[in-house]
């Protein structure tokens, strides 16, 4: 291949590619690490398919990506909406180096995929627990079609509109985050609230959300720090500012949490650290280590709030999609604007104004821009593909049923633990027996009987011949039967007296 110019370019640089192949191993890990984030934040009957959902998003999306996605992400001759089918089925993607001078376009092609795998199923947690599984695969495709394809086009494409009014984005805070945490609140919205059930929605495993929120922020480094397409200062800068904020991000919502419940859980640790690693990642490449600090003190407070929210605008978001990814997202795109530095970004040669506190208010603006525009086109697409999925017969919700039994139960048959399927399959086959048996009993209006007098305060049970008050006898009798003021009166004690040992009960 050939520059413009004449020049041939450089061959592939070995430790350049190394690095973002290593970057997209780390991406991949955080796929499964969603799993077990999501599975562990949710109940114990809906936890394998969370984990499911995660990596049949990595398996349906990749081969979208191969067949049309990285075309209309990535084709050079697309227009400012959206790319067209220059790259489909990856024809002509190989060894040439157009997207970074020392990175071959494949290498940069599965990197990128794995962005785009993670994403649905990020939005799927929001409607956790009621999603039905078959409905749900097609909703992903669509999705990255019809979504996550146009706003990561407008972000990095090369004719991209975002791309060209000036918006900054490093890793993918508006087509991954902001995307998905939007989608996530109208899926909530579309799909609706969670049915009430006698076991109440909280998480049922703890290790497995440390565990998925360890894979997670490691991963992170890969999703970050490789973003800057070369093993160079930049990635350095990227993954320690990826690092700060996540650190932040958990010690400010702990914070938040001691101050108001007195208290501190590992879930909002958790949940601190990822918002802080969701609002860095606009940034990690624009900005510096004091900087990312406040990025993570501020989406921890932020997204600590949010996720409270739900509960008094009455949406049932499950697992903060919302509250964690869109939030999140649109602080870290806001705060891009104001905290890109040109010494930051210049670190590996590259040259862009920087932010408002390196004299470039209208920075500030173009993030605005790209927070609703993607936002507006994220919630209004997604609601459509779900009503439009219930027109066509493929509700996106389970039954009531398969809700109340459990996704895994109910669609897979499958269970994370042996110990959790036997007492599913036991309270499952006790309520449907229970209510055959109240089915099958005949309800009849009961008689009203007049209470029969007593002579005496005094009940003589001769089969243990001792004489005890009367208020003291305890009497099985007819559920007709009325007994009023038995602590002051005597009356009414017997409608159907049982024999005992050939005698009455009775004075």
């Amino acid at each position: 291949m050939s520059t413009p110019s004449g020049t041939v370019p450089p061959p592939p640089a070995a430790g350049d590619v190394a690095f973002v192949l290593v970057g997209t191993a780390m991406v991949f890990i955080m796929i499964p690490g969603l799993g077990y984030f999501y599975a562990g934040m949710a109940r114990d009957k809906n936890a394998l398919s969370l984990m499911l959902i995660s990596i049949l998003s990595l398996a349906i999306v990749l081969i979208q990506w191969f067949v049309i996605g990285y075309s209309l992400v990535f084709s050079t001759t697309g227009g400012p909406f959206l790319g067209n089918g220059q790259f489909a089925f990856l024809m002509g993607v190989g060894g040439d180096q157009t997207v970074a001078v020392t990175l071959p376009n494949l290498a940069f092609c599965i990197f990128q995929g794995m962005f785009a795998a993670i994403t649905p199923a990020l939005a799927v947690g929001a409607v956790a627990e009621r999603f039905s599984l078959i409905p749900t695969c097609i909703f992903i495709l669509v999705w990255t079609t019809l979504v996550y394809d146009p706003i990561a086009y407008w972000t990095w494409g090369a004719n991209g509109w975002l791309n060209q009014l000036g918006a900054l984005d490093f890793a993918g805070g508006t087509p991954v985050h902001m995307a998905s945490g939007v989608s996530g609140l109208a899926l909530a919205l579309a799909v609706g609230k969670r049915r009430p059930s006698d076991d109440p929605p909280k998480p049922h495993s703890m290790s497995s959300v440390i565990l998925g929120t360890a894979l997670l922020w490691f991963g992170w480094f890969g999703f970050n720090g490789a973003s800057a397409l070369g093993a160079n200062a930049r990635a350095a800068l990227a993954i320690l500012d990826t690092n700060l904020a996540a650190s932040a991000g958990a010690l400010a919502w702990l914070v938040v949490d001691y101050i108001r419940d007195r208290r501190v859980s590992a879930l909002g640790f958790c949940s601190g650290a990822v918002a802080g690693l969701v609002a860095i990642t606009p940034a990690c490449g624009f900005v510096g280590p004091a900087a990312a600090l406040a990025f993570g003190v501020i989406a921890g407070v932020g997204c600590n709030w949010s996720s409270r929210w739900k509960h008094y605008l009455g949406y049932d978001d499950a697992l903060d999609a919302w509250g964690m990814h869109g939030v999140g997202g649109i602080i870290g795109n806001f705060l891009t604007g104001v905290f890109a530095e040109k010494y930051w970004i210049s670190l590996d040669g590259t040259t862009k104004p920087g932010g408002a506190l390196s004299g470039n208010p209208m920075q500030i603006v173009w993030q605005l821009v790209s927070i609703g525009a993607a936002a507006a086109w994220a919630f209004v697409i997604t609601y459509l593909i779900v009503k439009g999925m219930a027109l066509l017969r493929l509700p996106l919700r389970i039954s009531a049923e398969g809700e109340e039994d459990g996704i895994d139960h109910a669609q897979m048959g499958e269970h994370t633990f042996d110990y959790v399927g036997e007492r599913i399959s036991a309270s499952i086959d006790y309520k449907r027996t229970m209510s055959q048996e109240l089915q099958l009993v005949p309800l009849k209006k009961p008689a009203e009987v007049a209470p029969m007098p007593v002579a005496s305060p005094v009940a003589v049970v001769p089969a243990v011949h001792a004489v005890v008050p009367a208020q003291m006898v305890a009497v099985v009798a007819d559920p007709a039967l009325e007994v009023e003021n038995v602590g002051m009166s005597t009356a009414a004690l017997v409608q159907h007296e049982p024999e005992v040992e050939g005698e009455r009960m009775g004075p």
